[in-house]
């Protein structure tokens, strides 16, 4: 496991002159919590990063990003309202991510929902999602969370110019294939950690 966000965490305690005891009392924990959250064992969850980030007087997205470079398992979803694309998706994502977790998602709505308990690291967002837009959801995704990278899928090379306009990292033309992912994944505009090596 990355060591980015104890270190930030230790930093900022210290900083601030408190002892690990201290920061335990206002963030509600155990003296142990903070104390596997600085050797590095254990991520806090968003609530609890919130509420550390009132304690230390940081800006939350400072955490967040620690949090994220020290995740082992990075969160990465493809989201398409035709199964048979997730079902040929996933594995290939998963063949040049193995160590990521790779999540399929038809509904937007799931989506928004997962991303607001999850920090994802990079959505595969289809632009024509039934009645919905993939241009749409990627500003809602980034409204939560600026830091996901979100590479846009579709079988029309047309919608490239409104895709761009969203602050996306890439665009892949379907079909999915192990190249192109891993050529998505150089150009990212926050790269992130696989398995101990940094896109």
């Amino acid at each position: 496991m990355s060591k980015l966000f104890s270190q930030t965490l230790k930093k900022l305690r210290t900083g601030k002159g408190l002892s690990q005891n201290d920061l335990a009392q206002q963030m509600y924990v155990t003296r142990s919590t903070i104390a596997r959250w600085e050797n590095g064992s254990r991520l806090p969850d968003a609530v609890m990063i919130s509420r550390l980030s009132r304690c230390l007087g940081v800006d939350t997205d400072t955490l967040l990003f620690a949090a994220a470079e020290s995740d082992d398992s990075p969160n990465v979803i493809i989201v398409d309202d035709r199964k048979i694309i997730l079902a040929g998706g996933i594995p290939v994502l998963e063949e040049v991510m193995p160590h990521a977790t790779i999540t399929g998602f038809s509904r937007p709505s799931e989506v928004i929902e997962y991303a607001r308990f999850n920090r994802v690291s990079l959505a595969f967002l289809d632009i024509e999602l039934g009645k919905s837009s993939g241009i749409a959801l990627c500003r809602t995704l980034l409204e939560i969370n600026p830091r996901t990278n979100v590479v846009f899928l579709t079988a029309y090379s047309d919608y490239a110019m409104d895709a761009w306009s969203t602050g996306a990292s890439g665009f892949m033309l379907k079909p999915i294939t192990p190249e192109g992912v891993k050529v998505q994944l150089k150009n990212l505009r926050y790269p992130f950690s696989l398995g101990g090596a940094t896109t």
